[in-house]
């Protein structure tokens, strides 16, 4: 009889590519308020994860460590936006 559980490397190509869609929110944000809002996405999914995989399921620890997990996403999300970067054009007159 065969086994139903999946190959590690099946595991861990499902696991990077779950990373790799969670992490997508963020590529194009630029503002404070975008960033925290990706962050907290981010991170109330993963503490969602986390607090299941480590309460077995129930629902108050997952949704305990979801909200702490979006908290502290975007917390860290606004604190990581890169400043806007003014230049100013330098005329040059050549002779």
């Amino acid at each position: 009889m065969h086994s139903t559980a999946t190959p590690r490397r099946l595991k861990k190509a499902l696991v990077f590519a779950t990373l790799l869609m969670a992490s997508a929110p963020l590529y194009g944000c630029y503002t404070p308020g975008e960033r925290a809002v990706g962050g907290g996405i981010i991170g109330g999914l993963g503490g969602a994860g986390i607090g299941a995989l480590a309460s077995g399921g129930l629902a108050g620890p997952t949704l305990a460590t979801a909200a702490v997990g979006a908290a502290g996403g975007a917390i860290i999300g606004a604190a990581t936006a890169p400043r806007p970067y003014y230049y100013r054009r330098h005329r040059r007159h050549y002779y």
